[in-house]
């Protein structure tokens, strides 16, 4: 049973009190449970084996994970604040979630959290999330079907004459912004001038791939499973997908030009009930850098550890959307505009997907 109430006595919270504004999260003394709510299966695991169990000895508290989708964690944690019982500490959020969720998240001072300084890449840490986990949404294309030439920005994407063959697009998470940015950029945008987003023009472009798109996928298993079967020969993917199938032998290979960043963050929930043991693991995940590589290539994600991805060979460097060749290629979202007007594109997207 999750607890919801403080471990200390009266005499060690005034102490804390008194420390706490002088201290970074790492020296102050931790309450003796964290909950933590991500998702499960290959993720969840690997997260407990190279940093819940190291957490747990190194600072003797216990982590308790929760296994749960992002949307149910979201509505849970919404319950949790209107009756003012929250149990989750840590909870897993996107880039618009840190701009507009602030309402229930924990503001972080990232002056406190050395590690993620030190280790991190320079906006590992975020007013209210710390990075967690980047990839990109990219093009994966069949390197058979493309032996000669193979496409590499979203204009080739769109290029059914130059790269013919049956499409793969995304109707999942944040699709509604993805898929008309990478149309935009297929148009002739500059990444700098994406926002504020011109959604006419987007969907005029969107117009033209449809007759093209095969499948429009929904889940991460699935873009995998499109590009083993050849049932597309290019598609918009999940880099840690497209990676993991890459590792499988299949004949496909990914393009960073062009990729949308995909940062998955941990945030504070506001009202945590064990807010210093998070913000001690928030600093503590940034520790190791030797904890990051094996992470890494079990989830086939980069982490912003910047000190980490110096210690791969050039040749896996590469896979990954934190080496510098690749980060300074990504396409960087506005989440604050994304944030202002999420209901007016998920509704547009909704209604030109379903016509």
């Amino acid at each position: 049973m999750l607890k919801t109430g403080w471990m200390w006595n009266s005499a060690a919270v005034v102490l804390a009190s008194v420390l706490s504004g002088a201290l970074p999260a790492a020296a102050e003394k931790l309450e003796d449970q964290l909950v933590i709510a991500t998702t499960g299966g290959l993720m969840g695991n690997t997260l407990a084996k190279y940093f819940y169990d190291p957490f747990q000895k190194a600072k003797n508290v216990e982590i308790v994970p929760v296994a749960i989708e992002v949307p149910d964690q979201w509505a849970r944690a919404k319950a949790m604040q209107r009756t003012g019982k929250v149990e989750f500490d840590i909870v897993t959020a996107t880039g618009p979630d840190l701009v507009g969720r602030t309402d229930m998240l924990e503001k972080i001072d990232c002056a406190k959290l050395p590690n993620v300084q030190k280790f991190g890449v320079s906006d590992a840490c975020q007013p209210y999330g710390v990075a967690r986990t980047t990839g990109g949404m990219l093009i994966t294309y069949n390197t058979e079907t493309f032996k000669n030439k193979a496409p590499k920005t979203w204009a080739d994407f769109w290029d059914v004459k130059q790269f013919p063959g049956p499409r793969g697009l995304p109707d999942t998470g944040d699709s509604d912004w993805w898929v008309p940015v990478a149309a935009l950029l297929a148009d002739g945008v500059k990444p700098e001038q994406l926002f504020p987003l011109d959604i006419n023009r987007a969907y005029k472009k969107l117009d033209e791939i449809r007759p093209n798109v095969a499948v429009w996928w929904k889940t991460g298993d699935q873009v995998q499973q499109i590009m083993r079967s050849r049932e597309v020969i290019m598609a918009m993917s999940y880099s840690g997908r497209a990676l993991a199938v890459v590792k499988e032998g299949v004949p496909v290979s990914m393009s960073w030009d062009q990729a949308i960043r995909d940062t998955g963050y941990m945030a504070v929930l506001k009202g945590a009930p064990d807010l210093k043991a998070a913000m001690a693991y928030l600093d503590f995940f940034y520790a190791s850098s030797d904890a990051h590589v094996p992470f890494m290539r079990a989830v086939n994600y980069a982490t912003a550890s910047k000190s980490a991805i110096e210690l791969l060979k050039p040749e896996e460097r590469k896979l990954y959307a934190t080496s510098p060749e690749n980060y300074e290629k990504l396409v960087k979202p506005d989440f604050a505009w994304i944030g202002e007007h999420r209901n007016d594109l998920r509704e547009r997207w909704m209604a030109w997907l379903t016509r």
